[in-house]
């Protein structure tokens, strides 16, 4: 992918911070930000939060990794995209049951359908599910 956008989930996100996370994908991805714009569901925030600190309580996040990584996030093009709680209840919960996912994570996906978008995640479970809807991954 060249310029245009996509959908980020939360596993790239983190592979940024968690040393052992770390992948030539996951940065692969960060630098597409300079051309790319990323949409993320509105659990994204959260998501992104909570993981932070249950990194940081595990030890598996300094304290200089993590103000990097909360300093890059507030810096780069990631729109978040809100979505209303009808379609959240009866859509994502639906794609989330068929696709064996967790309701966080199909947002992801359905988010990405609704665009018409390619996903970047490193999630196994998630990129499968992307496959078998054949919305198109960042990520091999």
């Amino acid at each position: 992918m060249s310029t245009g956008a996509f959908v980020l989930d939360n596993s790239v996100v983190m592979a940024w911070g968690l040393r052992e996370e770390r992948t030539d994908e996951a940065h692969r991805i960060m630098r597409m930000l300079g051309q790319a714009k990323a949409l993320v569901p509105a659990v994204w925030p959260l998501e992104f939060a909570n993981a932070m600190l249950v990194a940081e309580r595990r030890k598996r996040l300094s304290d200089a990794d993590a103000a990097w990584l909360r300093e890059s996030i507030l810096c780069l093009p990631i729109s978040v995209v809100t979505e209303t709680t009808p379609h959240v209840v009866t859509t994502v919960l639906s794609l989330a049951r068929v696709q064996g996912l967790s309701v966080y994570d199909a947002s992801y996906l359905d988010l990405a359908m609704r665009e018409g978008l390619p996903l970047a995640t490193l999630d196994d479970r998630l990129r499968s599910a992307a496959q078998a809807c054949s919305v198109p991954l960042l990520v091999e």
